[in-house]
Protein backbone atom coordinates (compact mmCIF):
# COMPACT_ATOMS: atom_id res chain seq x y z
CA UNK A 1 0.00 0.00 0.00
CA UNK A 2 1.14 3.54 -0.49
CA UNK A 3 3.75 4.37 1.69
CA UNK A 4 2.85 8.39 1.43
CA UNK A 5 -0.05 7.90 3.58
CA UNK A 6 2.12 7.81 6.66
CA UNK A 7 3.49 11.40 7.61
CA UNK A 8 7.08 11.51 7.84
CA UNK A 9 8.63 13.23 11.13
CA UNK A 10 10.32 16.50 10.16
CA UNK A 11 13.85 16.33 8.98
CA UNK A 12 15.47 18.60 10.91
CA UNK A 13 15.35 19.34 14.51
CA UNK A 14 12.54 19.79 16.44
CA UNK A 15 12.39 23.00 18.57
CA UNK A 16 10.16 22.91 21.43
CA UNK A 17 7.44 25.90 21.55
CA UNK A 18 9.09 28.11 24.67
CA UNK A 19 7.17 28.24 27.41
CA UNK A 20 6.26 31.32 29.73
CA UNK A 21 8.63 31.43 32.84
CA UNK A 22 7.23 31.73 36.08
CA UNK A 23 3.79 31.63 34.35
CA UNK A 24 1.24 28.30 35.24
CA UNK A 25 -0.78 27.08 32.11
CA UNK A 26 -4.24 28.63 32.06
CA UNK A 27 -7.30 26.07 32.00
CA UNK A 28 -8.17 27.75 28.40
CA UNK A 29 -5.06 27.61 27.39
CA UNK A 30 -4.33 23.98 28.10
CA UNK A 31 -7.95 23.19 26.27
CA UNK A 32 -6.57 25.22 23.25
CA UNK A 33 -2.90 23.22 23.18
CA UNK A 34 -5.01 19.48 23.61
CA UNK A 35 -7.15 20.65 20.91
CA UNK A 36 -4.63 21.39 18.53
CA UNK A 37 -2.15 17.86 19.60
CA UNK A 38 -5.44 16.05 18.61
CA UNK A 39 -5.40 18.07 15.02
CA UNK A 40 -2.01 17.26 14.42
CA UNK A 41 -2.31 13.68 15.58
CA UNK A 42 -5.38 13.57 13.38
CA UNK A 43 -3.28 14.65 10.07
CA UNK A 44 -0.22 12.26 11.60
CA UNK A 45 -2.67 9.48 11.82
CA UNK A 46 -5.42 9.42 9.57
CA UNK A 47 -5.78 6.27 8.92
CA UNK A 48 -6.21 5.09 13.20
CA UNK A 49 -7.84 2.26 13.90
CA UNK A 50 -8.90 -0.22 17.00
CA UNK A 51 -5.76 -2.85 16.53
CA UNK A 52 -7.63 -6.14 17.12
CA UNK A 53 -9.17 -7.77 14.25
CA UNK A 54 -12.35 -8.72 14.80
CA UNK A 55 -15.54 -9.17 12.17
CA UNK A 56 -18.55 -8.22 14.81
CA UNK A 57 -19.22 -7.05 18.05
CA UNK A 58 -18.75 -10.35 19.78
CA UNK A 59 -15.18 -10.89 18.24
CA UNK A 60 -14.08 -7.57 19.31
CA UNK A 61 -15.70 -7.64 22.84
CA UNK A 62 -13.49 -11.29 23.23
CA UNK A 63 -10.24 -9.95 21.93
CA UNK A 64 -10.45 -6.65 24.39
CA UNK A 65 -10.78 -9.21 27.32
CA UNK A 66 -7.95 -11.33 25.78
CA UNK A 67 -5.65 -8.17 25.19
CA UNK A 68 -5.52 -7.58 28.79
CA UNK A 69 -1.76 -7.42 29.89
CA UNK A 70 -0.48 -8.73 26.39
CA UNK A 71 0.06 -7.26 22.99
CA UNK A 72 -2.85 -6.70 20.02
CA UNK A 73 -0.52 -8.20 18.20
CA UNK A 74 -0.51 -11.94 20.20
CA UNK A 75 -4.18 -11.33 20.50
CA UNK A 76 -5.03 -10.80 16.87
CA UNK A 77 -2.40 -14.23 16.35
CA UNK A 78 -4.52 -16.08 18.67
CA UNK A 79 -7.98 -14.94 17.71
CA UNK A 80 -8.08 -16.96 14.39
CA UNK A 81 -8.35 -20.44 15.95
CA UNK A 82 -10.50 -19.62 19.33
CA UNK A 83 -13.34 -18.03 16.73
CA UNK A 84 -12.57 -21.19 13.58
CA UNK A 85 -14.08 -23.53 17.32
CA UNK A 86 -15.92 -21.02 19.26
CA UNK A 87 -17.68 -19.01 16.39
CA UNK A 88 -20.96 -17.48 18.33
CA UNK A 89 -21.79 -16.93 22.47
CA UNK A 90 -23.72 -20.12 22.44
CA UNK A 91 -20.29 -22.10 21.02
CA UNK A 92 -18.02 -20.37 23.42
CA UNK A 93 -20.90 -21.08 26.81
CA UNK A 94 -19.90 -24.45 25.95
CA UNK A 95 -16.90 -24.68 25.96
CA UNK A 96 -14.65 -26.83 27.98
CA UNK A 97 -12.23 -24.87 29.81
CA UNK A 98 -9.10 -27.04 29.54
CA UNK A 99 -9.71 -26.94 25.27
CA UNK A 100 -9.88 -22.90 25.17
CA UNK A 101 -6.91 -22.66 27.43
CA UNK A 102 -4.80 -24.40 25.46
CA UNK A 103 -5.79 -22.11 22.61
CA UNK A 104 -5.34 -18.59 24.31
CA UNK A 105 -2.38 -19.58 26.23
CA UNK A 106 0.29 -17.21 24.08
CA UNK A 107 -1.80 -14.39 25.30
CA UNK A 108 -1.01 -14.90 28.98
CA UNK A 109 -3.42 -14.93 31.82
CA UNK A 110 -5.01 -17.69 30.14
CA UNK A 111 -7.05 -19.71 32.89
CA UNK A 112 -8.40 -16.51 33.98
CA UNK A 113 -9.06 -15.18 30.79
CA UNK A 114 -10.82 -18.49 29.64
CA UNK A 115 -13.10 -18.28 32.77
CA UNK A 116 -14.00 -14.51 32.25
CA UNK A 117 -14.85 -15.79 28.01
CA UNK A 118 -16.73 -18.67 29.41
CA UNK A 119 -18.85 -16.53 31.93
CA UNK A 120 -19.69 -13.79 29.55
CA UNK A 121 -21.08 -16.16 26.99
CA UNK A 122 -23.34 -17.77 29.19
CA UNK A 123 -24.51 -14.17 29.91
CA UNK A 124 -24.74 -13.14 26.64
CA UNK A 125 -26.54 -16.10 25.84
CA UNK A 126 -28.62 -16.48 29.07
CA UNK A 127 -29.36 -12.87 29.30
CA UNK A 128 -28.79 -10.99 26.52
CA UNK A 129 -30.26 -13.44 23.85
CA UNK A 130 -26.87 -14.15 21.94
CA UNK A 131 -26.34 -10.79 21.36
CA UNK A 132 -23.41 -8.33 22.40
CA UNK A 133 -25.75 -5.37 24.18
CA UNK A 134 -25.04 -1.85 23.07
CA UNK A 135 -25.38 -0.16 26.22
CA UNK A 136 -22.58 0.42 28.98
CA UNK A 137 -24.48 -0.41 31.85
CA UNK A 138 -25.36 -3.90 30.37
CA UNK A 139 -21.61 -4.67 29.11
CA UNK A 140 -20.11 -3.79 32.69
CA UNK A 141 -22.28 -6.53 34.21
CA UNK A 142 -20.35 -9.10 32.04
CA UNK A 143 -17.52 -11.25 33.38
CA UNK A 144 -14.17 -9.37 32.88
CA UNK A 145 -15.55 -6.25 31.35
CA UNK A 146 -14.57 -3.11 32.54
CA UNK A 147 -15.40 0.71 31.24
CA UNK A 148 -12.07 0.58 29.51
CA UNK A 149 -13.45 -2.89 27.67
CA UNK A 150 -16.78 -1.93 27.23
CA UNK A 151 -15.67 1.70 25.62
CA UNK A 152 -13.73 -0.30 23.05
CA UNK A 153 -16.72 -2.39 22.32
CA UNK A 154 -18.67 0.53 22.04
CA UNK A 155 -16.90 2.87 19.97
CA UNK A 156 -15.63 0.79 17.63
CA UNK A 157 -18.72 -1.92 16.80
CA UNK A 158 -21.62 0.26 17.46
CA UNK A 159 -20.07 3.96 16.82
CA UNK A 160 -21.05 5.22 20.66
CA UNK A 161 -18.31 7.71 21.47
CA UNK A 162 -16.16 6.60 24.28
CA UNK A 163 -12.72 7.42 25.81
CA UNK A 164 -10.79 4.10 26.57
CA UNK A 165 -8.13 5.15 28.74
CA UNK A 166 -5.60 2.29 28.46
CA UNK A 167 -2.08 2.68 29.83
CA UNK A 168 -0.71 4.13 26.22
CA UNK A 169 -3.45 6.70 26.62
CA UNK A 170 -3.15 7.49 30.48
CA UNK A 171 0.73 8.00 29.80
CA UNK A 172 0.45 10.48 27.58
CA UNK A 173 -2.22 12.48 28.35
CA UNK A 174 -0.38 12.70 31.91
CA UNK A 175 2.60 13.86 29.72
CA UNK A 176 0.97 16.59 28.03
CA UNK A 177 -0.25 18.26 31.29
CA UNK A 178 -4.33 17.31 30.50
CA UNK A 179 -4.81 15.71 33.63
CA UNK A 180 -3.26 14.71 36.88
CA UNK A 181 -4.88 11.86 37.48
CA UNK A 182 -3.76 7.96 37.41
CA UNK A 183 -7.40 6.17 38.19
CA UNK A 184 -8.52 5.57 34.66
CA UNK A 185 -12.26 6.41 35.49
CA UNK A 186 -10.80 10.08 36.26
CA UNK A 187 -8.96 10.30 33.95
CA UNK A 188 -11.81 9.34 31.41
CA UNK A 189 -13.55 11.53 33.29
CA UNK A 190 -11.33 14.98 33.15
CA UNK A 191 -10.42 13.80 29.17
CA UNK A 192 -14.13 14.19 28.46
CA UNK A 193 -14.33 18.11 29.38
CA UNK A 194 -11.70 19.19 27.09
CA UNK A 195 -13.15 17.15 23.83
CA UNK A 196 -16.08 17.35 22.06
CA UNK A 197 -17.94 13.92 21.99
CA UNK A 198 -17.68 13.45 18.66
CA UNK A 199 -13.69 13.49 18.85
CA UNK A 200 -14.13 10.92 21.81
CA UNK A 201 -13.59 7.40 19.82
CA UNK A 202 -10.97 8.62 17.23
CA UNK A 203 -9.13 10.55 19.59
CA UNK A 204 -8.37 7.31 21.85
CA UNK A 205 -7.06 5.52 18.74
CA UNK A 206 -4.95 8.35 17.66
CA UNK A 207 -3.47 8.88 21.00
CA UNK A 208 -3.33 5.28 21.68
CA UNK A 209 -1.30 4.98 17.78
CA UNK A 210 0.97 8.13 18.64
CA UNK A 211 1.95 5.79 22.18
CA UNK A 212 2.72 3.17 20.45
CA UNK A 213 4.89 4.70 17.42
CA UNK A 214 6.62 7.66 19.06
CA UNK A 215 6.04 8.64 22.68
CA UNK A 216 6.94 5.00 24.16
CA UNK A 217 7.00 4.92 28.19
CA UNK A 218 11.09 4.41 28.57
CA UNK A 219 12.43 6.20 25.79
CA UNK A 220 9.91 8.61 23.48
CA UNK A 221 11.37 9.80 20.06
CA UNK A 222 11.07 13.40 21.26
CA UNK A 223 13.36 14.03 18.01
CA UNK A 224 10.79 12.57 15.86
CA UNK A 225 7.38 13.57 17.33
CA UNK A 226 4.93 15.94 15.06
CA UNK A 227 3.54 17.86 18.74
CA UNK A 228 7.15 17.98 20.03
CA UNK A 229 6.45 21.99 19.95
CA UNK A 230 3.40 21.61 22.19
CA UNK A 231 4.46 18.98 24.31
CA UNK A 232 5.72 20.37 28.09
CA UNK A 233 7.51 16.50 28.19
CA UNK A 234 9.82 17.56 25.55
CA UNK A 235 13.32 16.34 26.33
CA UNK A 236 12.30 13.10 28.36
CA UNK A 237 12.93 11.36 25.23
CA UNK A 238 15.83 10.80 22.71
CA UNK A 239 16.00 14.76 21.05
CA UNK A 240 18.72 13.55 18.20
CA UNK A 241 16.05 13.62 15.24
CA UNK A 242 18.30 10.85 13.39
CA UNK A 243 18.65 8.99 17.12
CA UNK A 244 15.12 9.31 17.42
CA UNK A 245 13.64 8.14 14.05
CA UNK A 246 15.36 4.64 14.41
CA UNK A 247 13.10 4.44 17.82
CA UNK A 248 9.92 4.72 15.85
CA UNK A 249 7.90 1.05 15.74
CA UNK A 250 5.42 0.50 13.51
CA UNK A 251 4.34 1.65 10.17
CA UNK A 252 6.39 4.56 11.29
CA UNK A 253 9.54 2.94 11.60
CA UNK A 254 9.03 0.90 8.34
CA UNK A 255 7.80 -2.23 10.37
CA UNK A 256 4.71 -4.79 9.64
CA UNK A 257 1.40 -3.54 12.43
CA UNK A 258 -0.32 -5.61 14.95
CA UNK A 259 -3.53 -6.62 12.62
CA UNK A 260 -3.31 -9.27 10.54
CA UNK A 261 -6.12 -8.05 8.34
CA UNK A 262 -5.73 -3.87 9.02
CA UNK A 263 -7.80 -1.67 6.62
CA UNK A 264 -7.43 -0.75 3.10
CA UNK A 265 -5.88 2.73 4.13
CA UNK A 266 -3.37 1.79 6.67
CA UNK A 267 0.08 2.08 5.17
CA UNK A 268 2.08 -0.64 6.87
CA UNK A 269 2.35 -4.05 5.93
CA UNK A 270 -0.02 -7.15 7.87
CA UNK A 271 1.38 -8.66 10.96
CA UNK A 272 2.43 -12.33 10.28
CA UNK A 273 0.45 -15.02 11.53
CA UNK A 274 1.49 -17.27 14.53
CA UNK A 275 4.52 -19.16 14.05
CA UNK A 276 5.21 -17.59 10.31
CA UNK A 277 7.42 -14.50 12.19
Amino acid sequence: MAESKVRKPAAGPVVKAAAKPGKPESRLAMVRRARKINRVLAETYPYAHPELDFESPFELLVATVLSAQTTDLRVNQTTPALFAKYPTPEDMAMAVPEEMEEIIRPTGFFRAKTKALIGLSVALRDRFGGEVPGRLADLVTLPGVGRKTANVVLGNAFGVPGITVDTHFGRLVRRWKWTEQEDPEKVEAEIATIFPKSEWTMLSHRVVFHGRRVCHARRPACGACPVAPLCPSYGEGETDPEKARKLLKYEMGGQPGQRLKPPSDYPGSPAPALGTG
